[in-house]
């Protein structure tokens, strides 16, 4: 729990909260909601897994950009948070950067 509360604490650890929470609604939207939708004809799956999964990718935007504007990222850093979001494993791929950065971060 204390590990949850230090994430909350610093920008790049709310990014990061943020960005995997993503990256599993992106998984179950493609492992889970789809091959129900697909081959068990349930379309709700989809539109439920679909809407949390897009809620979830704007907060990601947002908090990179909150994120940006607090460290003075360059638009660089901001793009490969961003690029890594738009693939299912991306969340999960930077997020060991992120947690070097975030470790780096003084505060």
């Amino acid at each position: 729990m204390a590990s949850m509360r230090k994430l909350w604490s610093t920008p790049i650890g709310r990014l990061r909260l943020v960005a995997l929470a993503e990256g599993v609604s992106f998984l179950v939207l493609l492992g889970i909601a789809m091959p129900l939708k697909y081959a068990a004809d349930v379309p709700l799956a989809v539109r439920i897994a679909g809407w949390i999964h897009g809620v979830l990718f704007i907060a990601v935007c947002f908090t990179v950009a909150r994120t940006a504007g607090e460290l003075g990222w360059s638009r660089w850093q901001v793009a490969r948070v961003v690029i890594a979001a738009l693939f299912p494993f991306g969340p999960f791929v930077i997020d060991r950067g992120l947690a070097r950065l975030d470790r780096a971060e003084p505060g």
